[in-house]
């Protein structure tokens, strides 16, 4: 099938790219062909965020967004911001002391996975094709080496490789230009990444896993617009990163954590840190008496305008998520990736109607997104990743305020973050292990149960989509070395060590995957690579 624009991913940096593009063709009174594939069982089915939104880039692409409807009903109303110093206590800081972006003044909480659907609904009222459930599994060139498209994955394919009754074959998507807005760690994006040497002289990209629950609360603790940050405890022995509580209506809450991938202690688990966290009693409060009722979990972009690659390359773009446009310091990347989106799809169209034919490196882009708000502001956030990692949450916090609230994100110097997360574990050997408390079923829960409510599905006579380019490794180097991380690391169960009378097994449950892609990220040996499974496999988020 032809297009003038295929993109991949129906996140909204992809979807905005599409209304944009489809907007400038009725501006223009041109004529566009535009498809976006979504892995997905349905546009916003693997969509997960926080979520605080800031609707500048939305107010550039659909002024009248409310009188359209769109899912944006909470406007935040109050920031609160604790440093927790034990099980028990913590600090609520000041608002003057408290990093300016991190400051929510005219944003609102949303669920993403809705804002998503909302954007879909735009995109095809403009013409634009949609087509969830048709994974990207390849990347298709021309002769010359230029991106000429993609394939979709095989249907019907059994776990031994063979074609089943079932069997229908993917499709090759052909266009004039690409875009790859895959989200977090796309497996695409990655090659790209390395094929065309897109973050060569950048510093290596950092990543971070954010863990999320929403629950429905008693109504009479209820705060919509209330939005709670905080750092410190449960997280030590040099991991950082934060939690979040946002009142969202209908007597909801969106809780989570998020940790850094850098941190060195394999013992770690960032699934149990997050559910002792909840009981806090800065969360606790909220929580006790309430229900939970959907869960999730995804990796975080996180490096910001230091690690940022070339986002343009012959025949594509490599756009959102999948280059790292998330704002660290306002922990807020929907915003950012809608205009990265909006700026490739501008370029385009511009050249299209020009008459361009496809496949060139548009590098008009980079002159576009130099001129734009989302250069200033994520150059002016530029330190606040680095300065967390080289001085840790306390001195950490206080330069950040320092270059946000007295420099304006200008100081006049540039911290830079050179380790690699996977390269940051220290043996097994030489950590503390730690000791999490048992799921007490109400405020805490085990990994089953918690992937249970993700709705993540697979069909099982399927290739595994956890590729292991070395099937022993795990047994002979990571588990006398890490005691294994994945273990851990990974917030579904995916991967367990089995004992077995003739030695411990590597065991690989894919069906549990929710697609947070941390395996592919925090692997000290990079050994797992993530692939897409049979269309509209993964998680299921109503409303996350």
């Amino acid at each position: 099938m032809e297009f003038d624009v295929v993109i991949v991913g129906a996140g909204v940096t992809g979807l905005s790219a599409a209304c944009r593009l489809m907007q400038e063709a009725q501006a223009k009174e041109q004529e566009l062909t535009v498809c976006v594939v979504e892995k997905g069982s349905e546009v916003g089915a693997h969509i997960l965020s926080g979520a605080v939104m800031e609707p500048r880039a939305l107010n550039e692409l659909f002024p009248d967004w409310k009188e359209r409807g769109a899912p944006l009903v909470t406007a935040a109303t109050e920031d609160q911001v604790y440093l927790l110093t034990s099980e028990s206590q913590g600090v609520k800081l000041p608002g003057f002391a408290v990093p300016k972006p991190m400051h929510n003044e005219g944003n609102y909480i949303v669920s993403l996975a809705n804002v998503t659907r909302w954007l879909a609904e735009q995109a095809e009222a403009l013409g634009v094709e949609v087509f969830p459930g048709f994974p990207a599994s390849e990347i298709l060139y021309h002769e010359n080496g230029s991106v000429k498209g993609i394939a979709t994955g095989d249907m019907g394919v059994g776990s031994n490789g063979e074609p089943k009754d079932s069997y229908t074959p993917g499709m090759e998507l052909h266009a004039k230009y690409t875009l790859f807005t895959e989200g977090v760690r796309g497996h695409l994006g990655k090659q790209l990444l390395a094929k065309f040497k897109l973050d060569e002289g950048k510093d290596p990209q950092h990543y971070a896993i954010g863990i999320k629950e929403l629950w429905d609360i008693d109504p009479a603790k209820s705060k919509p617009g209330l939005v709670v940050h905080g750092s410190g405890w449960p997280l030590s022995d040099g991991a950082s990163g934060g939690f979040f509580l946002y009142h969202d209506e209908n007597n909801q809450v969106e809780v989570g954590l998020i940790v850094d991938l850098n941190y060195s202690n394999p013992w770690l688990s960032p699934f149990d840190e997050f559910q002792r966290m909840k009981h806090h009693p800065v969360l606790k409060q909220y929580l006790e008496g309430g229900k939970r009722v959907s869960y999730g979990a995804r990796a975080i972009t996180k490096g910001g305008f230091n690690c940022l690659p070339k986002m343009t390359l012959p025949g594509a773009f490599v756009l959102g998520c999948n280059a790292g446009t998330l704002n660290f310091s306002k922990i807020k990347g929907i915003h950012t990736g809608m205009k990265s989106g909006m700026l490739a799809a501008e370029t385009i169209a511009k050249a299209l109607f020009a008459g361009d034919e496809g496949g060139k490196d548009l590098t008009a882009f980079e002159q576009a997104y130099k001129e734009s708000w989302l250069y200033d502001e994520l150059y002016r956030g530029r330190n606040f990743g680095p300065a967390m990692h080289k001085f840790g949450t306390f001195l950490g916090g206080t330069f950040n305020f320092i270059d946000q609230n007295i420099f304006g994100g200008k100081i006049p110097i540039t911290l830079h973050d050179m380790h690699k997360d996977h390269e940051m574990l220290r043996l097994a050997s030489e950590c503390k292990q730690i000791e999490y408390p048992k799921p007490d079923g109400k405020l805490s829960f085990d990994k089953l149960s918690s992937v249970f409510l993700s709705n993540a599905i697979h069909e099982e006579d399927q290739p595994c989509h956890l590729r292991l380019t070395d099937p022993d490794l795990p047994i002979r180097e990571n588990l006398p070395k890490y005691a294994e991380p994945a273990q851990r690391y990974c917030p579904a169960g995916v991967y367990e060590v089995i004992e077995e009378s003739n030695g411990p097994r590597f065991q690989i449950n894919f069906s549990n995957c929710v697609h947070c892609k941390t395996c592919d990220i925090k692997d000290p040996a990079q050994n797992i690579t993530w692939v897409t499974p049979e269309g509209g496999g993964g998680p299921s988020y109503p409303n996350m």
